[in-house]
C-alpha cells in the first residue's frame, strides 16, 4: 500500500521529509509530491497549502493520481480544549463553517456532520499513544477556513465539543469518503485558537510539526495494512 501523507504547509512538511528517503519528485495541479519511504513503508507526502479547497485537491491527487491506499493528514492545528504542544489524533471530524444540512440534507447524504476516522488507524494510534514522548489526546476536530478569535472559540466548543480546530481535516476526510480510503489525522496543538493565534502560531509551528511527524512515524511503523 501507498499512504498519502498531506500537510498543510511546508514548515509542516519539512520534519516527516527530513525523517524520509525520498527518490523522486512529481509536480502536478502546482503541487509537488515526494515519492518515498517512511518507517519502511512507501509514501507520497506534500504540502496543499491552507485550506478546504486546497487539502481537497491534494487528497483527491493522492488517491487517483498516485494510488495511495490510505491518508493520514498530519500537522499543526488551534487547541480548543487541548493545550500547547498536545498531539491530537482525530477520531471525528465536522465543518463548523458550514450549514448543518449542506451534507446530510443533500448529496452525499452523510448520516451525521461527523466523519469518523478509520478505526484501525485509531487503534494503531491508541497503541503508539501509549509509549509516546508527549501527551496525545483524542477526540473531535473540527474544520473551516479562518483563524479563530475568543468569541468564536468559544461557541464552537459549546456547539462542537472538539479538541482542536483547523483548516483541511474535514475537507480530506470528506474526500477519503468519498473514495473508500482510510483516513486519519494527527495533529500537534500550536495555539489556543484566540486572538493571539497567529502570533503562536509562528512561534511554536515547527516545534508541533516535529512532534506530529514523530507521531505519524511510529504510527506507520505499528499499522498493520488489512
Amino acid at each position: 500500500m501507498i499512504y498519502g501523507l498531506l500537510c498543510a504547509g511546508d514548515d509542516e512538511l519539512a520534519p516527516l521529509a527530513a525523517l524520509s528517503e525520498i527518490y523522486e519528485k512529481k509536480q502536478k495541479a502546482m503541487l509537488t509530491f515526494y515519492c518515498g519511504k517512511l518507517a519502511g513503508k512507501d509514501v507520497v507526502t506534500l504540502y496543499s497549502g491552507a485550506g478546504k479547497v486546497n487539502a481537497a485537491l491534494a487528497a483527491e491527487l493522492l488517491i487517483e493520481s498516485f494510488g495511495c491506499g490510505a491518508l493520514i493528514n498530519a500537522g499543526t492545528a488551534g487547541g480548543l480544549s487541548a493545550r500547547p504542544f498536545d498531539t491530537v489524533v482525530c477520531t471525528e471530524c465536522a465543518f463548523h463553517d458550514m450549514d448543518a444540512d449542506i451534507l446530510t440534507d443533500f448529496h452525499p447524504w452523510l448520516p451525521s456532520v461527523w466523519m469518523p476516522s478509520d478505526k484501525s488507524l485509531v487503534a494503531a494510534a491508541e497503541r503508539v499513544a501509549s509509549r509516546f514522548a508527549s501527551p496525545v489526546l483524542f477526540g473531535r476536530t473540527v474544520t473551516g477556513d479562518k483563524f479563530i478569535g475568543e468569541e468564536e472559540k468559544q461557541r464552537l466548543i459549546k456547539e462542537f465539543a472538539p479538541l482542536c480546530a483547523d483548516m483541511e481535516t474535514a475537507a480530506a476526510a470528506l474526500v477519503c469518503r468519498a473514495n473508500g480510503v482510510p483516513f486519519l489525522a494527527v495533529r500537534t496543538v500550536t495555539d489556543l485558537a484566540d486572538g493571539g493565534g497567529r502570533e503562536s502560531f509562528e512561534k511554536n509551528c515547527k516545534k508541533a510539526s516535529a512532534a506530529a511527524a514523530a507521531f505519524v512515524k511510529e504510527l506507520l511503523s505499528e499499522y498493520e495494512e488489512g
